[in-house]
């Protein structure tokens, strides 16, 4: 029996949900408002491995799932459209595809508004004037103003992979020194 690709089953459930809170928010004239609190959660996301962890974990109730989120999003000031839909997505034991739904808004957020959407991958958080610099390079070679959206992931070790469309860049450290080994390898 074959194996579901778990990757593409969350890419699939991501873009739905985000696809639907994208036009609600827009009927409602709440996307910049949404996209503000979606902002705060990735970072949130980004700072705590323990949220993280809680996301992305199967062995947690429905019930548990929702008390927590309904507890983190008042916590944060998190409120309005993008509360309620972390308590469906919570309530419905998605919430390991919210990471991939708020991914999934950006792009469709950025494409409304005529941007070309950038999925950023870093080792560590950007600062905002490094997204300034980096908005100002993508723009000069795609010719469009550019939506960035950073997922942090210390695994690269440094370095950036950018990912615009089609167009992967990929100057990670993990690849350079993945390169480096294979190099090795061929010499030895």
């Amino acid at each position: 029996m074959p194996v579901a690709d778990t990757s593409q089953l969350t890419s699939g459930v991501a873009e739905r949900y985000a696809s639907s809170l994208f036009e609600l928010a827009l009927e409602q004239g709440a996307v910049d408002s949404v996209t503000a609190d979606l902002d705060h959660f990735q970072t949130m996301l980004d700072e705590s491995a323990d949220l993280k962890r809680f996301v992305a974990s199967p062995v947690f109730s429905a019930e548990d799932q929702l008390k927590a989120i309904v507890a983190i999003s008042e916590k944060a000031g998190i409120s309005g459209f993008f509360a309620n839909f972390l308590k469906v997505v919570a309530r419905n034991r998605r919430l390991f595809a919210l990471p991939g739904m708020i991914k999934a808004f950006r792009i469709i957020a950025a494409k409304h508004r005529g941007e070309i959407s950038a999925e950023v991958t870093s080792a560590h958080a950007l600062s905002k004037a490094q997204e300034t610099e980096l908005k100002v390079a993508l723009k000069s070679v795609t010719g469009k103003d550019v939506t960035i959206a950073v997922t942090v992931d210390p695994s690269i070790l440094g370095g950036l992979i950018v990912k615009v469309g089609s167009r992967q860049i990929d100057t990670s450290l993990r690849t350079k020194l993945s390169t480096l080994k294979l190099a090795l390898k061929e010499v030895g």
